[in-house]
């Protein structure tokens, strides 16, 4: 409410919090916060947000920070109806911002009468740090994280970089850091992609040995398995992140990257609706990897629209560009490919058949091979 760019990190930051612990909880049906952010700052009924994401209940607020002091208001409405089944205002010190948080999940929880079971006890209401500042860092560096460019992928380690600092014992910080060298490697923009690969993987070692509970921790070692060849690791580490997070969009579309490339696109195209479900207005590369699988079933027609509209949501992003370009040369609409392909390459001059072999590990190598050589007839080295 204040204007204030910082204090919009804060606000967003407690916004995902709560919704990240009640999507923890398998027995509710949780939007994403990439499609809940499509509202903030905009005036819209309940019953318009209740119609367009498909849900029965609408949690909205406000926060305000002044000094020392936050204010934070809250409230729980029917959206067909728009009656209010929970609405509270807390008047806290900073330091109280985390319990803060809990009484908001828990107050839901009653107010919708749902049950929790043992394990979702210890896994909503862990917190892992009591610091506002690593946890205003944290939030920080997944904002430039999320916008996929080489430039946010630095600003976003170095926002992390400074939350394990402040907090070694963070496990979310030191995952988010392993997430920006795993972005060097995969998208080309590390001078060494196996050393920023190595990074990444003890930066995941160290946040699995603080805590083991974090789905997008095993989102990112699936990932790394993946990228070693071992596709019923990578596999099984998807799934964890999958059951610790049950209405995690992302996780659940990073399961279905796995499965892609481990040979099953039927499973991985089932996850990819299901990721888009929980996240009506998603990020662009849940439209890439649909994209990717379309092609593998022969959907190539519906490759291309799912592609097209990959590179409408996320313009600066080449995979989508690239992985365009192969599907209209296998549709015989070469002139589209190559102009696909001079886009992707204009985002990324590096782009060459050796970092692209390097960055799609599919299991089975026919399916690699006809990508490498559609790509070199159209002019890729």
């Amino acid at each position: 409410m204040s204007g204030d760019p910082e204090q919009e990190y804060f606000s967003d930051g407690i916004t995902e919090d709560i919704i990240t612990a009640l999507s923890k909880i398998a027995s509710l049906f949780v939007i994403a916060r990439t499609s809940t952010f499509a509202y903030k700052g905009k005036a819209v009924k309940v019953q318009q947000v209740g119609q367009e994401l498909g849900v029965r209940y609408v949690l909205e607020g406000s926060v305000r920070k002044a000094g020392p002091r936050v204010r934070i208001t809250a409230q729980l409405v029917e959206a067909a109806s728009g009656r209010h089944l929970w609405a509270e205002r807390y008047d806290r010190n900073l330091e109280d911002l985390f319990a803060v948080q809990d009484e908001i999940t828990q107050h839901i929880v009653d107010a919708l009468q749902v049950q929790l079971t043992e394990g979702e006890q210890l896994l909503v209401w862990r917190r892992h740090t009591r610091d506002p500042e690593v946890w205003n860092n944290v939030y920080k560096a997944i904002e430039h994280f999320r916008r996929l460019t080489r430039e946010d992928n630095i600003r976003a380690r170095q926002y992390a970089e400074r939350a394990v600092e402040l907090d070694p014992e963070y496990a979310s910080a030191y995952n988010l850091l392993g997430w920006t060298y795993w972005n060097d490697a995969r998208m080309g923009w590390s001078a060494s992609p196996l050393e920023s690969f190595q990074r990444a993987a003890e930066l995941n070692q160290k946040a699995l040995a603080l805590d083991d509970s974090l789905a997008e921790v095993h989102g990112l070692c699936g990932f790394l398995y993946l990228y070693l060849r071992d596709y019923e690791q990578a596999t099984a580490e998807g799934e964890r992140a999958v059951a610790l997070h049950p209405n995690g969009a992302e996780v659940s579309a990073m399961l279905a990257v796995i499965l892609t490339y481990a040979g099953r696109p039927e499973e991985a195209l089932r996850l990819i609706h299901k990721a888009k479900r929980l996240s009506p207005y998603h990020p662009g590369w849940y439209l890439w990897i649909q994209g990717v699988i379309c092609r593998l079933l022969g959907q190539y027609e519906e490759s291309v629209a799912a592609l097209r509209a990959a590179i409408e949501r996320d313009s600066n992003v080449w995979e989508s560009r690239a992985a365009l370009a192969v599907t209209y040369s296998l549709l015989g609409r070469d002139g589209e490919a190559r102009a696909a392909l001079a886009a992707a390459l204009a985002i990324e001059p590096t782009l060459s058949l050796e970092s692209l072999a390097r960055a799609n590990p599919y299991k089975d190598p026919a399916e690699l091979d006809l990508m490498l050589d559609t790509l070199r007839k159209l002019g890729l080295t």
